[in-house]
């Protein structure tokens, strides 16, 4: 079996359920502590497989870390838990402390233990996966390059920095106890089952109830846009045949204006759902106060992990965020779910 963290969040729910979508594949423990975004619904097609198993916990608990390592004693663990939106971490800092660097260091400590008991093959094949952000590398400009593995840390808000902690962390237990790790770092990802505050799912929602489409500043900052499913084949083939102690960089290849990202959506949905008065969702689109300390642009340079392991993204922006807008109109069970009364109030909080 392999241990999953964050497993019920948007892209560990995500990689649980391409993982176990081959039926030969091995079974997963999923450790998911269930935060404002961690949603069992995600995963309510593997109620009856028994190769899942869900457990309510905290990455911080080191007596249910150890406790579930020394039970099922898997053979790998992927680390995706984490605090993982920038707005909330400029609200409250202190959860992305406890989770992105004290948790790191709590399961580290246990994995670490762990892998010390084991012996021969076992030991010569466990591996610890720690999923992280592009964000650590800082902000680009118009000009730069695109963000290697070679890039300095700069991280520029709470949340990027505790992600760039837990990379150190993970970087140093390698290089002090041999401890067989590998790291991604992945551009925005985008996809089905992704919690509304983020920009794709929100003015996706917002745009078929007739709500405000909140652009921050100018509109003009640029990300690289990788598509949920890539993101997990791209861990598959890292966790398979990463080198230790190494970095991969994963990015779709496909750097995009926020404006230009909602503009796609709103010419999709023309299409796809259009507006009963005949109008286009662009005319709902309203420019707010830019967020403190805003990084203009990122841009991941992928080319390591495809020179290295063969892996690149099958899908370009205009495919999957058509394939994102359709899985949002063709699922409004899930989407009612979690649009709960806590995440109204985060909304207007934020976009006033």
């Amino acid at each position: 079996m392999i241990l999953v963290t964050g497993g019920a969040g948007f892209i560990g729910g995500n990689f649980v359920l391409d993982w176990l979508s081959d039926a030969a594949t091995e079974g997963i423990i999923n450790l998911d502590k269930l935060t404002y975004a961690g949603n069992l619904e995600t995963l309510d097609s593997l109620k009856n497989d028994s190769r899942h198993i869900f457990v309510h916990g905290d990455i911080g608990d080191k007596e249910l870390v150890s406790k579930l390592l020394q039970e099922y004693k898997p053979r790998a663990i992927v680390n995706f838990a984490a605090e993982s939106h920038v707005d909330r971490s400029i609200h409250g800092p202190a959860e992305f402390v406890q989770t992105n660097i004290v948790g790191t260091f709590n399961l580290l400590e246990c994995a670490r233990e762990y892998w010390n008991s084991l012996e021969g093959v076992a030991k010569d094949k466990f591996r610890f996966h720690h999923v992280s952000t592009d964000e650590v590398y800082g902000s680009l400009t118009v000009t730069d390059p695109a963000f290697t593995e070679k890039n300095a840390y700069e991280p520029n808000s709470p949340y990027s920095a505790s992600k760039a902690a837990s990379d150190h962390l993970v970087r140093a237990w390698f290089h002090t106890y041999g401890f067989p790790v590998v790291t991604t770092n992945c551009s925005n990802n985008y996809g089905p089952y992704h919690f509304p505050e983020k920009l794709i799912p929100l003015v996706i929602l917002n745009a078929l109830n007739g709500k405000p489409l909140p652009i921050y500043g100018d509109g003009q900052q640029v990300r690289d846009w990788l598509y949920v499913g890539d993101h997990c084949s791209a861990i598959r083939k890292v966790l398979e045949a990463g080198k230790l102690g190494e970095t991969y960089n994963i990015g779709g290849w496909n750097e995009k204006a926020n404006i230009e990202v909602v503009n796609a959506i709103c010419r999709i949905l023309d299409e796809l759902k259009p507006r009963v008065d005949g109008k286009s969702y662009a005319e709902q689109i309203t420019y707010v106060k830019d967020r403190p300390g805003h990084d203009r642009r990122y841009a991941i340079d992928a080319s390591k992990v495809e020179r290295e392991l063969g892996w690149r993204p099958t899908e370009t922006f205009d495919t999957g965020v058509r394939k994102t807008v359709q899985w949002y109109l063709d699922n409004p069970v899930w989407i009612e779910g979690v649009v709960s009364g806590s995440y109204r109030d985060w909304l207007q909080k934020q976009y006033n």
